[in-house]
């Protein structure tokens, strides 16, 4: 089916001025349409894995916000600090701590949250 129209359009992919045979038309050529069709594919996926990855984050923050005792890795992800700032925090008595052993320390969250309304 040919048409005899001849309508002066700019490609939304490389934004030459192409002649288009249809009101519909809206890249110059196979190239361009398929580069754009690939691109509107990679974006959507980028946007979807970044959804994702948001939605992993909070899950993990409020799965941290619920439990009553609280790891120096579970702070550190509260806080948004390091390790040896919490180390250090614990150190100078600030905060409350439960040593089981040398390497694992144990805050409860009621001790945490005195330290900010403390402050």
């Amino acid at each position: 089916m040919s048409s005899n129209i001849e309508i002066i359009r700019v490609c939304e992919y490389c934004h030459n001025e192409f002649i288009a045979r249809t009101t519909v038309t809206k890249y110059c050529s196979h190239k361009c349409n398929s580069r754009a069709y690939k691109e509107k594919l990679k974006s959507k996926k980028i946007k979807r894995s970044s959804e994702e990855t948001y939605s992993t984050k909070t899950e993990v923050i409020e799965y941290i916000k619920a439990k009553e005792f609280l790891t120096v890795k579970d702070i550190t992800i509260l806080m948004n600090c390091s390790r040896q700032t919490v180390y250090k925090i614990v150190d100078s008595g600030k905060l409350k701590s439960i040593d089981f052993n040398i390497k694992k320390i144990i805050v409860k969250r009621s001790d945490l949250d005195a330290l900010f309304k403390n402050e």
